[in-house]
């Protein structure tokens, strides 16, 4: 959807500060292996991995309601609450017929989803009209916060933590393209739909708009339908024909690229600028001219902070993700295989726990 949220999305990597002035509420009902409490007359379950929990519990957790608001949007409220002791965000969706099939994507999604780059989903509640789903808490806010400012954002992100993020998103969408059954297209990839945990990995999240199945593959754009994606990271060719596949994300993705590559925004609101848009011409160079040097598009804040090999694979990856032509963009195990490949300074140095320069 577009910019359902702040910079929070799912909220679960929101800043704890505001949370030391709150008081937060810690439900307890583990037990067992797990499992909540049985005092709703046993309707509490599990599905999958997460807890069916019925509404009284979703008001313990939060207080209420009182607990600190660490994520607000025209769809969603989120609170910060415990889970036996463990940070959780508690995302509220609101009440519509409309808002409710969203809460209904998305939670089928995430029953469905288990990967280590993908929020997880802890518990949940369908028992109101409003849907309830309890989340994994990042602690460390997100990826647009960390590469364009606000929120917990301190200095500048190193570039192989950038590019180890990058990769984590890839193997998340390769993930959900191709090893899930059925196959998922996210629908809103964008660097505040990357949650970073207390290590800094990244967690893919907001799956209101994902798409599963045959409709993962293709599905017509009508008036019933809101329109897939976030400005700047939305597929032209989507725009033009209303389908949307997975080479939609693969574009998404590309996009994301060139931010963690510039540092730029995906897209400025003020100006009305496309970052593809601006760096088109750099990474469509006429032909015969020479091609680009990826040195003038890296973020002027790393300085000489980066490998240039590295610079230069990343731009050419985030052109072919981009291109006009969705048959001829990459498919996400061939980005996994790009990205290990050609950047395995940095992976490697993320996995020692230094960039190169210092630690990250």
């Amino acid at each position: 959807m577009w910019q359902r949220y702040r910079f929070l999305c799912c909220g679960c990597g929101a800043n704890t500060a505001a949370a030391g002035d709150r008081e937060l509420h810690d439900y307890a009902g583990c037990g067992g292996e797990g499992g909540f409490g049985e005092e709703d007359g046993g309707k509490t379950g599990a599905v999958g991995a997460a807890m069916r929990l019925p509404w009284s519990q979703v008001e313990a957790m939060t207080g209420g309601f009182t607990s600190a608001v660490v994520g607000e949007g025209g769809f969603s409220t989120v609170y910060l609450a415990r889970i036996s002791g463990a940070l959780a965000a508690v995302k509220v969706h609101r009440s519509s017929e409309r808002l409710h099939r969203v809460f209904r994507q998305e939670l089928d999604a995430l029953l469905r989803v288990r990967h280590p780059h993908i929020v997880r989903l802890l518990a949940f509640c369908e028992q109101q009209e409003e849907g309830v789903l309890v989340l994994e808490f990042a602690a460390n806010g997100n990826l647009h916060e960390r590469l364009h400012g606000g929120g917990k954002a301190a200095g500048t992100m190193p570039w192989a933590r950038r590019v180890s993020v990058a990769l984590q998103v890839a193997r998340a969408l390769e993930y959900l393209h191709d090893r899930c059954e059925p196959q998922v297209v996210h629908g809103d990839v964008k660097a505040s739909n990357v949650l970073l945990d207390a290590a800094m990995s990244a967690k893919l999240c907001d799956f209101g708009s994902a798409r599963m199945g045959f409709s993962a593959a293709v599905r017509p754009r009508s008036s019933a339908h809101t329109m897939l994606g976030s400005p700047g990271y939305v597929d032209p060719h989507y725009i033009r024909s209303g389908m949307v596949t997975k080479k939609s994300d693969v574009y998404s993705f590309g996009v994301l690229l060139l931010e963690l590559l510039t540092g730029m925004e995906a897209f400025c609101a003020a100006e009305g600028r496309l970052l593809t848009a601006v760096l088109a011409p750099r990474l469509r160079p006429v032909p015969g001219a020479a091609p680009c040097d990826a040195r003038v598009l890296v973020d002027e804040r790393l300085g000489s902070a980066y490998d240039a090999g590295e610079a230069s694979a990343v731009a050419a990856l985030a052109a072919s993700c981009v291109g006009d032509n969705p048959s001829l963009r990459p498919s996400m195990a061939d980005v996994v295989r790009t990205l290990e490949q050609s950047a395995q300074g940095s992976i490697s140095a993320v996995a020692k726990g230094s960039d190169g320069h210092g630690k990250l």
